[in-house]
Order: C-alpha cells, then structure tokens, then sequence
C-alpha cells in the first residue's frame, strides 16, 4: 500500500481564500448599504473600508484590551524589575523567585501580552489583502475618498502628475515604478509635479499622518524607557519607506486603526496607572549594597 502525504499547502491556501472571500463579501455588502441611502459610489468605499475597520477593531477588542493592559503593566514595573536585578543579580534563582512573586502581586503574565497578538496577526493580514486584492480591480478605478486615490499608492500618483513614460513614449507600469527612480524624477520636474499637486497630495498626506500615528503609538509603549528610542524613529520611518507602494485603501484602514489603537492605549494606560497606585510596592526604596 502506497502512502500518500496529504497537501495541506493546498488546503490551507484554499482556506485563505475563502476567508478573504468572505470578508470582501462583507465589505461589498456594507458598501451597497451605504449606497441604498443616496451616498455616491467613491465616497461609500471610503466609508465601508472605515466602517469595516471599525468592525475589526471591535471584534479585537477583548484580546486587544487584554495585549494592552499587560503591556502597561509590564512598563510600570521596570523600575521595579531593575531593583530586584540589582539585589539579586547574583542569585538567578533568587531573582526569577522574587520576579515572578512581583508578577503575581501586580496580577501580570509576562505571556499574555503575545498570544493576543499573534491571534490577531493572521485577521489584520487577511483584511490586509482583501483591501489591496480590491484597490487592483476595476471598481477601484480612480475611485477617490476625501481625495485619497483609494487604488493608487503614494508612488503611482506621484507618477501620474509626472507623466512619466519609457523611451518608447508608453506610460511605465505600476509594477515598475520605483522609490528611487519616482523621487528622482520629481526633483527634475518640480514644476510639472506642483502643478498636479491635487492627483498626489491627499494620498501623501495619509502617509504623513501614518507615519506620525506610528511613532505616537511607538513613543507611548516605550515612554520611561531609553532602551527603545532608536526603535521610536526607526519604526515610523521603516513602514513610512513600505506605504510610499501601499494603495489609499489599504493606507486608509491602516490610518484609521492605528488612530483607533492610540485612543485605546491612552485609555488603558490612564487606567492601569491608577490600578498601579492602589497595589501594594515590592522594593520601593533601592536596597543598600554593602
């Protein structure tokens, strides 16, 4: 007898497809609604990509809540942590005894700020690629919200308003449009680039915005700690460099959730900070070295 090995591979791709599938079938859905109540058709995918967003963030909420007040709390507690390091630096033992019973008296599991965030991983990426699947078909064709090119990125508006074209006079692919030859291009052209500001400027504005959203929710996680402020500017101008290729659609819900996940940080840090105040303080003073 012949043992076959089962192709999950293609399993698990079937699978994705049709989550995908059926989270653009909601996404339609919610656009048709917004449409039925006299809302043109541009602004309802603005408006559905929004609300589907919303959506998201709010089934996530739970396992969101549960990331960020276990992020807080293990912020509170660095000083705490650096205290017991110093006393029981020695003593490895000693120290994971004592750092877990500070865990326990703050009720803090090193663990459950991860879990939630790799279940949540897979459900941002599958939104992810609904958004940029639907930006490449023809719905989206010059489809504008707020001015936001919902199917261009940052990169083919730009190259839009430049005209840009190859030897043989035929416009250059999206595929083929790059960071380099895209900014290059603007710097010989400024005039004929500011004088199509309106095709590129909304999408380039998002990006901006993106950018600071991210280092905002960068510099709320790391605050008190100088460890992370290389990564403060590094992150925002790393995924800034990824957006310049990114659709409007895809940076909108990026916006969007990000804005979203900066008011929730607030709330929970504002939160956890009063909890912090009524729990009992482990080693508040420095132990004396002898």
């Amino acid at each position: 007898m012949i043992l076959r090995r089962k192709n999950t591979r293609g399993e698990n791709f079937n699978m994705w497809a049709q989550l995908k599938a059926l989270l653009l079938g909601l996404l339609q859905i919610i656009h048709n609604a917004i449409t039925s109540i006299g809302i043109g058709t541009n602004f309802a995918w603005g408006l559905a990509i929004i609300a589907l967003t919303l959506l998201v963030r709010l089934a996530m909420h739970p396992l969101t809540q549960k990331q960020m007040v276990s992020m807080q709390k293990m912020q509170k507690l660095q000083p705490m942590l650096k205290v017991l390091q110093d006393k029981y630096g020695e003593d490895k033992d000693k120290l994971n005894q004592e750092t877990m019973a500070l865990y326990k008296e703050h009720g803090v599991n090193p663990a459950s700020g991860c879990l939630p965030l790799l279940i949540q991983l897979p459900i941002f990426i599958l939104l992810y690629g609904v958004l940029y699947d639907l930006t490449k078909t023809e719905a989206f064709t010059n489809v504008t919200f707020l001015g936001v090119n919902l199917g261009g990125s940052v990169l083919t508006t730009v190259a839009d308003a430049l005209r840009l074209v190859d030897e043989n006079g035929v416009r250059i692919p999206n595929e083929q449009l790059g960071v380099v030859m895209v900014f290059l291009s603007s710097f010989t052209n400024l005039s004929l680039l500011f004088s199509n500001i309106g095709i590129w400027i909304a999408n380039f504005i998002l990006l901006i915005l993106i950018a600071y959203l991210t280092w905002l929710q960068q510099h709320l996680t790391s605050a008190g700690n100088p460890q992370m402020a290389m990564m403060n500017w590094f992150m925002p101008l790393f995924l800034t460099f990824i957006c310049f290729g990114l659709p409007g659609g895809v940076l909108l819900y990026w916006g969007i959730s990000s804005l979203m996940g900066i008011v929730h940080q607030v709330r929970v840090s504002r939160k956890t900070t009063e909890e912090m105040k009524t729990k009992p303080t482990l080693y508040k003073d420095k132990p004396k070295t002898k």
